[in-house]
């Protein structure tokens, strides 16, 4: 009874600590793409974002209209996207918990295409302190090699 006693009170709490988020996990995974072909590009366009994201054209031209109204980027039809500094910010977080989590993932072991699943699910809900604590443990695991082929050979 305490066991599920402590997971309830769990459960509780991580629903009473309502966080204030200021952009939706779609509106993260649109300006982690669009930060991503910036940095390969030097811009983004509406249809490469379509590609990236596997939705239609419409789509894209919607929600950069609504990323638009809330500050994060500047958009023009027909004109390549630009992230303002709020928009840059925010995929600069989401792309650094990425590839935090996929890094994890790579020492765990479980294969690409879970990782990939895994870290788009994981990202948008995990605090900076998290992140940050991960991004310490990997840093760890990754100066003590014997401790990683040690858990790749652990038979539990």
């Amino acid at each position: 009874m305490q066991k599920n006693s402590k997971r309830l009170e769990s459960i509780k709490a991580g629903h009473k600590a309502k966080k204030k988020v200021s952009s939706t996990t779609s509106e993260e995974d649109y300006l982690e793409v669009i930060a991503e072909l910036e940095e390969l590009n030097g811009y983004a366009e509406t249809l490469d974002i379509s590609k990236v994201m596997n939705v239609t054209p419409t789509s894209v031209t919607k929600m950069l209209q609504k990323l638009e109204v809330n500050g994060y980027l500047k958009y023009e039809k027909y004109h390549p996207i630009n992230l303002t500094n709020t928009g840059k910010q925010v995929a600069n977080t989401i792309r650094r918990k990425h590839s935090t989590l996929l890094e994890l993932f790579e020492i765990l072991n479980v294969g690409k295409e879970i990782a990939n699943q895994d870290t788009e699910g994981l990202e948008h809900h995990l605090s900076d302190k998290t992140i940050r604590q991960l991004r310490k443990y990997i840093t760890f695991l990754k100066s003590n090699p014997k401790i990683i082929k040690q858990f790749h050979n652990f038979k539990g």
